[in-house]
C-alpha cells in the first residue's frame, strides 16, 4: 500500500482570475471617482494584466481595487507581482506579473524547513515546479500543511492531489 501524499503547488485559478479583472473594469467603469480619467484593465497575455488611467494617482487606485477585487475571489496577492506606475504617452500604466509555479530556490527553502521542522519520516521530493509530500501516517502530512500554512515562502502555495 503506497504512503499518504499530497502536492505542494503554485497554481493561479484563470476563471477566478478573469473574474476579478472583469469586476475590477467594471467597477473602473461605473465608480464616480474614476469617470473620466481613462482608466482600465486587460490582460496582457497569460502571464500578467496591465493597468491604465490618465494620472499616476488615479493608475494606483485603479491597482488597489484589482488587489480588492483578487482578495475577493480568493486568490492570493503573493501570486501578483506590481510593477512602478510608469508614464506611457499621456497615460499612466502599471504592469502586473502572474506567478505560477514554485521556483527552484523556494522549492530547496520549503524542503529545508520541512525536514527541519517538520515531523520525521516526511520526506519531500521535488517535481519541476511542485514538490510530493508523503509521509507514513495521514497526522504527519496534516502538520506539514498547517506548518507551511503559518510560514512565508513569497509563494502562494496551495496543497493538491492529497491521496491517503
Amino acid at each position: 500500500m503506497a504512503n499518504p501524499s499530497f502536492d505542494i503547488v503554485s497554481e493561479l485559478d484563470s476563471a477566478e482570475l478573469d473574474n476579478a479583472i472583469n469586476q475590477t473594469s467594471k467597477e473602473l467603469s461605473t465608480r464616480f471617482d474614476f469617470r473620466g480619467t481613462g482608466a482600465g484593465i486587460e490582460r496582457s497575455g497569460d502571464e500578467a494584466v496591465v493597468l491604465t488611467a490618465e494620472t499616476e494617482d488615479r493608475v494606483k487606485a485603479a491597482l488597489d481595487v484589482f488587489k480588492d477585487k483578487l482578495i475577493k475571489r480568493g486568490i492570493s496577492l503573493k501570486a501578483m507581482e506590481a510593477g512602478e506606475p510608469r508614464a506611457s504617452g499621456k497615460t499612466s500604466k502599471i504592469d502586473c506579473a502572474l506567478k505560477q509555479g514554485i521556483e527552484q530556490d523556494v522549492a530547496k527553502k520549503i524542503n529545508k524547513a520541512i525536514r527541519d521542522e517538520g515531523p520525521k519520516g516526511v520526506q519531500t521530493q521535488i517535481q519541476g515546479d511542485q514538490i510530493r509530500v508523503t509521509a507514513k501516517k495521514r497526522d504527519d502530512l496534516q502538520s506539514v500543511i498547517a506548518m507551511l500554512k503559518k510560514a512565508d515562502f513569497d509563494v502562494a502555495l496551495q496543497f493538491t492531489n492529497y491521496r491517503s
